[in-house]
C-alpha cells in the first residue's frame, strides 16, 4: 500500500467490540487502563481486525502524568478526597480530566501494518471524522481547535459553538495505537470543571514553574445534551457510533478475552499498579489499586 492507498479504518472494517459494562475484570478503576493497553498490543499483532473499547467510570478524576509535577501535588489531592473523587494516574494524555457515569470514554484500536503506519495527524484525523458524522444530523458543527482555558487542553479539543466538549489521546504499544477520546455526553459539566480548577488553584499555590497548567474557565466546556439541545444518553452515544460505522460498511463482533489477553491485562494491570505507586507515592489510595 502506497501513501496514494493509504486505509481508511473507518469505512470497510471489521471491528471487535470490547464495554466496560460486560467485562469481568473485579477493579473498574484500573481496569479500563489495563485493558485498553492489553487490546492495543493484542490487535498491534493483527493484520485486519481493529477493537472499539468504550468505558465509563462511577466519579473519578484521571490524572496525567504531568500533574504529578505540580509543586504541591498532595494538596491538590486533599481537594479531590475533599470531594469524595477518587483519583487515578493514568499512561496516556497530558492532564487531568473529571470522569463520571455522563462521560462516554472509547478507543478506536488499529494495527499498523509497515506499509500503513498512521501518522498523529491521521489518527485524531479518524476520532474527528467518525465524532463529526456521528452528530451531523443537528446540524451543529463540531470543530477541532485547542481550547486553552479547557481542562486537558489539546490542539484536537473537540467543541460546538465554541465549548469544548471532548479531547482526544493517543497512545502507541509496539504496532498497535489506540486513538482514544473522552467525549461529554450528559451531567455537571460545570462542576467537573470547577473541581479541577481547585484541584489547580490547590496543587499550584501561584508558583510559577516550568510546566504549564491549565487556568481552566469552567464556561468554556459544555455536554454534547446542552449544545445539541437534545436528549442523550452514553448508551445512545454508543450506538450512534456503531451505526456511523456500519453505514461505511464496517462490520461488527463481541469481542471474548482469551487466555492472551488475559495474559496480557494482567501484565498491564501490574505496571498500572506500580506507576501510581511510584507517582503518587504517600498520596496513593491503595485501595483503588487492589
Amino acid at each position: 500500500m502506497t501513501s496514494l492507498q493509504k486505509k481508511d479504518f473507518l469505512t470497510n472494517q471489521s471491528y471487535v467490540i470490547y464495554d466496560s459494562d460486560t467485562m469481568p475484570f473485579k477493579n473498574q478503576t484500573i481496569s479500563h487502563f489495563a485493558l485498553s493497553d492489553s487490546l492495543t498490543t493484542f490487535i498491534g499483532k493483527q493484520q485486519h481486525k481493529a477493537a472499539i473499547h468504550f468505558w465509563s467510570t462511577n466519579q473519578l478524576v484521571i490524572i496525567g502524568m504531568m500533574d504529578t509535577k505540580l509543586p504541591h501535588l498532595s494538596d491538590g489531592l486533599a481537594v479531590l478526597t475533599a470531594n469524595q473523587q477518587p483519583y487515578i494516574v493514568r499512561n496516556s494524555g497530558g492532564l487531568a480530566v473529571a470522569s463520571d457515569p455522563g462521560i462516554l470514554n472509547f478507543s478506536l484500536i488499529f494495527s499498523e501494518e509497515s506499509t500503513n503506519r498512521i501518522t498523529i495527524d491521521e489518527g485524531y484525523d479518524f476520532m474527528f471524522r467518525l465524532i463529526s458524522e456521528t452528530f451531523k444530523e443537528y446540524n451543529k458543527p463540531i470543530e477541532a481547535y485547542e481550547i486553552s482555558d479547557s481542562y486537558c487542553p489539546g490542539d484536537f479539543d473537540l467543541s460546538i459553538n465554541g465549548k469544548k466538549i471532548a479531547g482526544i489521546a493517543q497512545r502507541r504499544i509496539k504496532n498497535g495505537v489506540a486513538i482514544m477520546i473522552y467525549l461529554s455526553v450528559t451531567g455537571d459539566q460545570n462542576k467537573r470543571a470547577q473541581l479541577l480548577q481547585d484541584f489547580y488553584t490547590a496543587g499550584l499555590q501561584d508558583e510559577q514553574v516550568k510546566w504549564h497548567f491549565p487556568k481552566i474557565n469552567p464556561a468554556v466546556m459544555g455536554t454534547l445534551e446542552e449544545l445539541l439541545g437534545v436528549k442523550l444518553t452514553v448508551q445512545n452515544v454508543k450506538e450512534k457510533i456503531i451505526q456511523t460505522l456500519q453505514e461505511r460498511h464496517c462490520t461488527f463482533e463481541i469481542g471474548g478475552y482469551t487466555p492472551e489477553i488475559l495474559s496480557l491485562y494482567e501484565e498491564s494491570k501490574q505496571k498500572m499498579i506500580n506507576r501510581n505507586l511510584q507517582m503518587l507515592k504517600e498520596s496513593a489510595q491503595k485501595e483503588l489499586l487492589i
